[in-house]
């Protein structure tokens, strides 16, 4: 996502004869308890170009090529988009099912902006909010789900960095594979580090990455 957003804002910038930042904050992806809340956040994500006033009703948002409510409708094809996977969740025909999204759409209207859907599950369900005193361990606004799903998710999360090993031991691993691949190549770490483009520095920077 740095990548495809640098890259946008660095093209938009030299065809619009400007400079500086383009997009506000970093992308953000939070991991979802799927019973829950998949639905209430898809409505939620679909509803943004409305309560933005990019499109003035749901008819114009139901051709809004900018997200993916045109892809559920059917009104566009989005190659990306699994839409027989969330029409499933509504209905065993095609046709029943755009008919009951179209309608639990229109039903999140009237429910405005929802802080209820920025993640932290477990400081909801215990029934506190910002900034009561609270045990840090216990919330993340990377995970949107009930307190069991924000336990759970955070205890794999810690498991897999144990499972990877003492980071400062990767650290010492990493700057070992740097010297030996350096002296293989016959390269200088310091011009490795340098920025330099000559052909087999950057032979090297790619295959280290």
């Amino acid at each position: 996502m740095r990548r495809l957003l640098t890259g946008y804002a660095v093209s938009y910038n030299l065809r619009h004869h400007r400079q500086g930042h383009l997009f506000q904050n970093r992308y953000k992806s939070i991991v979802c308890e799927e019973e829950t809340y998949l639905l209430e956040l898809v409505r939620y994500i679909h509803l943004n170009p409305l309560r933005a006033g990019l499109v003035d009703n749901l008819e114009n948002l139901a051709a809004y090529p900018w997200c993916g409510h045109a892809g559920v409708l059917g009104s566009a094809e989005h190659e990306w988009q699994d839409r027989a996977y969330l029409l499933a969740r509504f209905g065993r025909s095609p046709k029943a099912a755009i008919g009951s999204y179209r309608q639990f759409v229109a039903d999140g209207v009237p429910q405005g902006k929802r802080p209820d859907l920025v993640g932290g599950g477990l400081m909801r369900s215990q029934g506190k909010s910002w900034p009561d005193q609270l045990d840090p361990t216990a919330f993340d606004e990377r995970v949107l789900g009930s307190g069991e799903f924000v336990e759970r998710t955070m205890q794999q999360a810690d498991k897999t960095v144990a499972d990877l090993g003492d980071p400062r031991n990767r650290l010492l691993r990493g700057r070992k594979y740097l010297e030996e691949a350096c002296e293989e190549a016959g390269i200088v770490r310091q011009e490795l580090e340098s920025g330099s483009r000559r052909g087999p520095v950057s032979v090297l920077r790619a295959k280290i990455v």
